[in-house]
């Protein structure tokens, strides 16, 4: 941090430095400030140019202080200079044709120039502009031979792309320095070319959790949220118990919380028991996560008092959760909740109170010792946090829990709840947008009610008040369209596989899929697949596939077999077990006695209906006699 920490800052004089440090002198050069912050209305300087270490904001709260800094000491000497003037001017001004970068981005393209910078210095060079197009060429060969140092893989396409349009930055942003670089390294090409990813469909989808994994783990952490008061409430018991041993022995603190425990018939002793109120954390955190479709910093960003609910015409009541989304810079957004989610908030929030309380006490603290000191406006950021945790290696101080952190806390959950999977924050995101599609494509009927919010037509205006719920995650929309598609393409692909269907439209496309001359008009399976998914409505109904363009039928709810024969349906493999026990279930009430003869007309035709589904589907008729 810089010396002058103390300094009164008007906003206007950070606004007013120069774009470039080309033609400043060296003091004035040193003395520009690169970043502040505000401490009790006053700014107070966080870096500046001459500093070693830069001091970076515009992160999430979930990200550690040691990945908001640059450190232009781990770049090589003779670059060093450079990189600062290059790096001021993309902080000052941004790219051609860009918004300036936050923090995040900043970081990446300091991380990602670095080994072309360490490439320049292991070849003998010693400025910007003895780099050519032959020099650059030796720096793409060298990263496509370059090996992971752990799995021994060669980079990924993406990872490719980063490290050569870091160079591209450097040549566009040297030309405000003293030693540009004097040529385009690949003045013919581009960073995405070279890298292969042009035209590139995009690949390398968050990994779905599978459904048994997913419900062993929202199962354990529900469980855990539903006996968070019971945990809360003992840790206020041990608490009080501290207070009254007082300054004894920490022995006989640790004895006399045990002894209490054991009375209340908690078993494990007081290590378990400080595990499983961490293990609480993880559980609050998975619930939320699953039912929401928040990202990881969206979760970190939540603060006390993140619930409201709204009510509409009919009386129905809606659960919202209010956070700060970092993604696209809208700021707040707003997630509607089912009531899981709701208790887990105020476990987390009665779960928080204490260490929310520490940082309080660390803001009093600091202000005695220096009432300018920036970590105030650090811990300011964090004092209301929910998902809290003590970092020992910073002298105990109660932060935010990095999303690092996270990932090790998630695999552990998964672990203890005896899962062999690779569980990682992000995926709670894809699998709710996988949940919401499937309900909005019919075959999760029993999370129709909450999930039907998420329609794409977002009619959401019902339910809101003036105030609330204005600020929708709108991306995620698109994240359950995309799971939606995906559906749709699996659908349509199981329909053109050689299994036989049933239903009138099933049996059209079978029909239809015999003639050659009509898979012609597709260019390959992938083209057919898609405009076939694409240009029919499909739903699930639980026993057919019905792509009628409304949802009136009454084969989709009081009268199923009539599906049997219906234009509109396709019936699959996988619904000739409803059929099957409907078959048999109708055969045994045929043999009632009470049904009267206009139950048994009605009995017959379904049986007859299902018959032909099943024998349609494959079943041998023999199997099906009465």
């Amino acid at each position: 941090m810089s010396d002058n920490t103390s300094e009164e800052l008007a906003w206007s004089i950070i606004t007013a430095q120069p774009g470039d440090v080309r033609g400043i002198s060296d003091s004035d050069r040193d003395n520009l400030i690169i970043t502040a912050t505000q401490v009790d209305g006053q700014w107070v300087i966080l870096s500046r140019y001459s500093d070693d270490i830069w001091q970076l904001n515009g992160f999430p709260s979930n990200i550690p202080a040691g990945k908001r800094q640059l450190i232009f000491g781990s770049l090589p000497p003779a670059f060093r200079a450079t990189m600062k003037a290059i790096i001021y001017r993309y902080m000052r001004r941004g790219r051609s044709g860009a918004d300036r970068p936050k923090g995040g981005t900043l970081r990446i393209y300091f991380d990602c120039a670095a080994p072309f910078l360490r490439h320049l210095e292991m070849l003998g060079i010693e400025h910007m502009g003895a780099v050519t197009p032959i020099i650059a060429a030796t720096y793409l060969a060298a990263c496509r031979a370059h090996r992971l140092p752990k799995s021994s893989k060669p980079l990924s396409l993406d990872s490719l792309s980063h490290r050569y349009q870091a160079v591209e930055a450097i040549y566009e942003l040297s030309q405000y320095t003293d030693d540009p670089i004097l040529q385009h390294p690949w003045p013919d090409t581009s960073a995405k070319g070279l890298a292969g990813i042009i035209g590139r469909v995009s690949g390398g989808k968050t990994p779905l959790i599978p459904d048994d994994v997913f419900c062993t783990l929202f199962e354990k952490a529900h469980q855990q949220v539903e006996r968070g008061k019971l945990l809360l409430d003992l840790r206020d018991d041990l608490k009080g118990i501290a207070s009254k041993v007082g300054a004894q022995n920490i022995f006989d603190v640790i004895r006399s919380k045990n002894r209490h425990l054991a009375a209340m018939g908690w078993a494990g002793g007081l290590k378990i028991f400080n595990k499983s109120l961490l293990d609480l954390r993880t559980a609050c955190y998975i619930v939320l996560a699953s039912t929401s479709g928040c990202r990881n910093h969206e979760l970190s960003n939540l603060q006390s008092g993140a619930h409201r609910r709204t009510e509409d015409d009919e009386g129905t009541i809606y659960h919202w959760m209010r956070s700060k989304s970092e993604k696209t810079g809208e700021g707040t957004h707003d997630w509607m909740i089912p009531e899981a989610a709701v208790r887990a908030l105020r476990v987390m929030e009665r779960w928080a109170a204490p260490f929310q309380a520490m940082i309080a006490d660390e803001i009093i603290q600091r202000r005695r010792i220096n009432p300018q000191d920036s970590e105030i406006a650090e811990a300011y950021r964090h004092r209301n946090s929910l998902f809290l945790g003590v970092y020992t290696t910073e002298g105990n101080q109660v932060r935010t829990l990095s999303v690092s952190g996270w990932g090790a806390l998630l695999k552990a959950f998964a672990n203890d709840c005896g899962l062999n999977w690779n569980l990682a924050s992000h995926q709670f995101r894809r699998k709710f947008a996988n949940y919401a599609a499937h309900s909005r494509f019919g075959d999760l009927r029993y999370l129709k009610e909450h999930y039907a919010h998420w329609s794409m037509d977002m009619t959401l205006g019902y339910a809101m008040d003036d105030s609330w719920g204005q600020h929708l995650d709108l991306e995620l929309y698109m994240e359950i369209q995309d799971e939606l598609e995906d559906i749709k393409l699996g659908v349509v692909d199981n329909w053109m596989g050689e299994e036989s269907l049933a239903g009138g439209y099933g049996r059209a496309i079978k029909g239809w899929q015999r003639e050659p001359q009509n898979l012609l008009i597709f260019k390959d399976h992938a083209s057919m697949l898609k405009s076939i998914a694409e240009s029919t409505a499909i739903r699930s109904n639980g026993h057919a596939w019905c792509t009628a363009d409304n949802d009136g039928c009454v084969g989709n709810t009081l009268e199923r077999t009539r599906c049997s024969g219906c234009d509109h349906s396709v019936i699959g493999h996988a619904h000739a077990p409803i059929y099957q026990r409907l078959y048999d279930d109708l055969k045994e009430l045929l043999n009632c006695k009470d049904i009267g003869e206009g139950g048994r007309q009605r009995v017959e035709r379904d049986l007859k209906r299902c018959r032909e589904v099943l024998v349609q589907l494959g079943v041998p008729p023999k199997d099906l006699s009465a």
